[in-house]
């Protein structure tokens, strides 16, 4: 039986891997799922994570075109495609959860906007906040 804190590092291992792999798919070299498929074949074994992160790529290459349309809706001065590649991800991965997940829209809120400030910085962190407050509200 799998713990409540082991599921939620699971998850939050999830959302770290779709981001990668939504990251370096950005590149252009590789599609997000081969890229995620190779991560998971390489490292992860906690199938919560390796069900999220699939879930959430998934999302993300299925609704992109919405996604990002909606990035352009709600954060007009942030043109995606003069976004940072991490910041694109950041922001495409997250929304794909916030809309196409199970997952409840606050704790995937609260989650993406620490993975902003994680791996961006204060004004991503920010600019997540309000794009997914907005989607969400």
């Amino acid at each position: 039986m799998v713990s409540e804190a082991d599921r939620q590092r699971g998850r939050r291992s999830g959302r770290r891997l779709a981001l990668a792999a939504v990251f370096e798919a950005d590149f252009g070299q590789r599609t997000a799922d081969a890229i995620l498929e190779r991560h998971l074949a390489e490292s992860e074994r906690d199938p919560v994570a390796a069900s999220l992160a699939r879930e959430l790529v998934s999302a993300v290459v299925a609704h992109r075109a919405d996604i990002d349309a909606r990035i352009t809706e709600l954060a007009p001065r942030y043109p995606v495609t003069a976004m940072a590649k991490m910041d694109r991800a950041l922001l495409r991965t997250a929304i794909g959860e916030v809309l196409h997940s199970g997952t409840p829209a606050r704790v995937a809120i609260a989650e993406w906007v620490e993975l902003a400030r994680t791996y961006s910085g204060d004004s991503m962190r920010r600019l997540m906040n309000g794009v997914l407050g907005s989607i969400s509200g």
